[in-house]
């Protein structure tokens, strides 16, 4: 398939990159305010969501951009297919590059989510939530993309 055979710095800007993120967006939406609200809606949580979801992805872009010379999105979130992931070597660098990504969207949402929910929740409650939710959202969207990749 060709459209899932580009960087998702690429993909990102096609529509069915619009619906990837908002449903991955979604899902840490929902995620969070049944684990803190115990609902699968609120307002405030959902709105803290979508933004640090935001923030995060501008870090992304940004940093990806610095870190490569231009291309969007490819340190950040590395979505490649086996033909640029070759042996072992390959596939370390795309698991530290991942990681990393991974820790600072921790980071970033985690301090995002506690600034607009600390006078709601602890702060144990936003950061274990703001954990769970990513390691969801993570797993179920690399699962979807990776599936085509490789």
């Amino acid at each position: 398939m060709v459209l899932l055979n580009v960087s998702f710095g690429i993909y990102a800007f096609l529509p069915q990159g619009w619906i990837f993120m908002i449903t991955i967006i979604l899902l840490e939406c929902l995620g969070m305010s049944k684990l803190l609200n115990k609902t699968w809606y609120h307002k405030k949580i959902f709105k803290t969501a979508v933004f640090s979801n935001l923030i995060s992805g501008v870090v992304g872009f940004i940093g990806s951009m610095i870190l490569n010379g231009g291309w969007w999105l490819v340190v950040w979130f590395p979505w490649v297919s086996d033909y640029e992931v070759r042996g072992t070597e390959g596939m370390k660098s795309l698991i530290i590059f991942y990681g990393i990504a991974f820790i600072l969207t921790l980071i970033i949402e985690g301090l995002v989510n506690y600034r607009m929910l600390k006078q709601d929740y602890q702060k144990k409650e936003i950061l274990k939530t703001t954990l769970i939710v990513n390691v969801l959202s993570y797993t179920i969207g690399s699962f979807a993309m990776y599936t085509y990749s490789f």
